[in-house]
């Protein structure tokens, strides 16, 4: 069966209606899926092996039969495990189809079909009894339902509902329990992805101040997590203020709750400074004793121990309420509220001569009401984009080259989403400013923050905003007059990989009838830009792992490989290369140019060509970012800062995400002799905006 799906194509603009096989959504789901990362997350698997191993031995030691219940088996991997450590019997639960078939097929190739029941349920929805789908009740429970937040993934009512129905009283648990811990810092660089910050203009009539409003400032933002690679974040990025503290624990082995609580522990400030950020990680033990260990902690906790890279679990960053300036050795109250699914942070001051009934107060005074973003600023950008926003070199850029075409008599239309750049043409001296917010129209909150925006910067007349898409631009929304200058960062909100704000193209051909015959285009052109490189970690998410612990899990590999297939072409892939290191194995070089001064022609823009290779390495695949040119001498790259020519290591925009094309050697696994050089054939469709590119070793 077919089905026509309906997607606003991110680069032209318009809305196309595909049809799509039944099974697009699961190839889109397992090929970009994570399990390739967990089956090569190597201390994650011995843990597990090493944890349940122990529980089968206990449940043994008992004189009990060893039944295994493992929810959310995924490749049937740790059912395996339980039954090759002896289990008498393993139910093993997949929710999703796909995978439940492929694990089913796994476990029998491991020639464990007699002792493995593959259940293709929610484990809400499973029966007990003589006719259910287990004969009885499970007495050792393991699961991997956990997130970077641990709970973000449904684990709690997961676990609560098991205990309930689905396993004995006093069972095992692999894990046993989970703990969270925490360190609140201060971090300029992490707080400017949760606020904006004033922003100075140096004008022709004095300095201008753009502030954000009140709203804006005390706004608790948004309760999803940002989950980050941490041991990317340089300790010269923030500030320790307390040590590493336990905020909460879990105990997998009795009954769970699942209701909406909080935590509360007493910190003490090791240092003076502002209390912006509560960082925060996991660790899991195995086993009742603690022994058997498996933790997130980030470099500057565990030092001496080699850090085991995974992309599955990371670290949290949560921002306070709002900043509040501590002093050393001042004593603070950290809380955590937490639903179901997410968790959210509060800080309070102790006060002096505090005692128990003071602390009860306190508790009294906590919200357990999850955090709702109220400026809708925190629903327009998102956090690489408020740190985008609140970057001061980037904003130099566009001001000196806004300098350089605004006039007087300058009638200037900026087209981009969330845009603070109608506001400096404004203080440039443009004589009047229209903004166009095209990925946004369909939204009420953006016009209602911009109109917000504009009072609290006394602009309410002075910056209109043309609630048109660019094609529906008319006459009289520009009081008949001609645009003189057209400018955009360019940025839209529905922008995946670094070509889709090229849309800012398709929307100046749009308004093209409306264009003085001398108008200026800012940016005046684009171009693409590329890159092969070998990658220190991300290359295991797209890698096959064939054998995984003494197990043969390939049928998992080809399922992913078919899915990456399941479009003729293969794409690339949007990732924030600052969380991922990589080493240059070629120079940069220019692949494709965009003139944003004419229209976009009817024809294709293709290329092919040869890169060299520089350095000895693995070619893992190429990255690719775009580069604005401004004015004359000013660009801006949303992919590569710097690059240092001795090693080949990489600087990246910090807040856009680059486009990553991993070579089929990576997804074959095939070893490779050094290549010297990769061959390139990229094509860009103008009609549809989609980019088509092909790499050869």
């Amino acid at each position: 069966m077919k089905t026509f799906c309906g997607r606003a194509n991110p680069t032209t603009g318009s809305m196309e209606w595909l049809e799509e096989g039944e099974d697009y959504d699961y190839h889109q789901e397992i090929a970009r899926s994570r399990y390739a990362d967990m089956l090569h997350d190597k201390d994650r698997n011995v843990k597990y092996y090493q944890g349940i191993r122990a529980a089968v031995s206990r449940v043994k030691e008992r004189g009990e039969k060893a039944i295994v219940l493992d929810i959310g088996t995924g490749t049937g991997l740790l059912s395996m495990m339980a039954a090759s450590a002896g289990a008498d019997f393993c139910y093993a639960i997949e929710v999703f189809k796909p995978m439940a078939n492929a694990a089913v097929k796994i476990v029998e190739k491991n020639g464990f079909s007699d002792r493995i029941k593959v259940i293709n349920k929610h484990s809400t929805e499973v029966t007990v009894g003589p006719d259910g789908d287990m004969q009885c009740r499970a007495n050792i429970l393991v699961t991997e339902l956990f997130d970077t937040e641990l709970i973000g993934e449904g684990a709690l009512p997961t676990y609560e509902h098991a205990h309930k129905y689905l396993v004995q009283e006093g069972c095992e648990a692999v894990p046993h329990r989970a703990t969270v811990y925490v360190q609140l810092v201060e971090s300029r660089r992490m707080w400017s992805w949760k606020k904006l910050f004033p922003l100075h203009v140096e004008a022709e009539d004095g300095e201008k101040i753009l502030v954000p409003p009140s709203e804006m400032e005390n706004c608790p933002g948004v309760p999803s997590v940002c989950d980050i690679q941490l041991n990317q974040m340089p300790s010269s990025d923030f500030s320790t203020l307390s040590d590493v503290v336990t905020m909460f624990s879990v105990d997998f082995s009795k009954p769970v709750q699942s209701a909406s609580t909080y935590y509360r522990v007493q910190l003490e400030s090791v240092k003076s400074g502002k209390a912006q950020i509560v960082l925060s990680w996991w660790d899991i033990d195995m086993d009742p004793s603690g022994m058997i260990n498996c933790t997130m902690a980030p470099y500057w906790v565990k030092p001496t121990s080699a850090l085991q890279w995974r992309d599955h679990w990371m670290q949290c960053v949560y921002f306070l309420p709002r900043e509040e300036p501590v002093l050393q050795g001042e004593k603070l109250y950290l809380t955590a509220c937490r639903d179901e699914y997410s968790v959210w942070y509060s800080l309070q001051k102790a006060r002096e001569g505090e005692n128990k009934a003071d602390e009860e107060e306190h508790k009294a005074d906590v919200c357990v009401e999850s955090p709702v973003c109220r400026c809708r600023a925190h629903l327009l950008w998102n956090r690489p984009r408020f740190g985008e926003l609140n970057d001061q070199s980037r904003t130099r850029q566009y001001i000196k080259s806004l300098r350089k075409v605004l006039k007087t008599d300058s009638v200037c239309l900026c087209i981009s989403d969330g845009s603070l750049l109608p506001v400096l043409a404004h203080y440039l001296g443009a004589k009047q400013v229209q903004c166009m917010q095209p990925s946004s129209m369909d939204l009420y909150y953006p016009h209602e923050l911009w109109q917000t925006f504009f009072k609290a910067n006394n602009l309410e007349d002075k910056i209109k905003i043309i609630e048109a898409r660019p094609e529906l631009l008319k006459p009289s929304h520009l009081e008949d007059k001609k645009i003189s200058v057209l400018v955009g960062e360019p940025f839209f909100t529905t922008s995946l990989l670094p070509w889709h704000n090229l849309y800012f193209w398709y929307a100046r051909t749009a308004v093209s009838p409306h264009l003085a015959s001398n108008v200026t285009v800012l940016p005046q052109s684009a171009s693409l830009h590329m890159m092969i490189v070998e990658f220190q970690d991300l290359w295991r998410i797209r890698s096959p792992c064939g054998i995984c612990e003494g197990f043969d899990v390939q049928t998992m590999d080809d399922m992913i490989k078919d899915s990456l297939n399941f479009r003729e072409s293969r794409e690339a892939e949007p990732h924030p290369l600052w969380e991922y290191p990589c080493k240059s194995l070629s120079d940069p070089q220019e692949v494709l140019t965009f003139d944003f001064t004419k229209t976009v022609p009817e024809h294709c823009l293709s290329t092919e060509g040869s890169v060299k290779l520089l350095r000895k390495g693995k070619s893992h695949g190429a990255v690719l970012w775009m580069e604005y040119h401004l004015a004359a001498d000013i660009s801006v790259s949303t992919g590569l800062m710097q690059l240092s020519d001795e090693k080949g290591s990489c600087e990246w925009n910090p807040h856009c995400k680059q486009a990553v094309y991993f070579f089929s050697s990576v997804i074959e696994s095939e070893i490779l002799s050094d290549p010297t050089a990769v061959t390139y054939a990229i094509n860009f469709d103008t009609k549809t905006g989609e980019i088509a590119m092909d790499f050869k070793l």
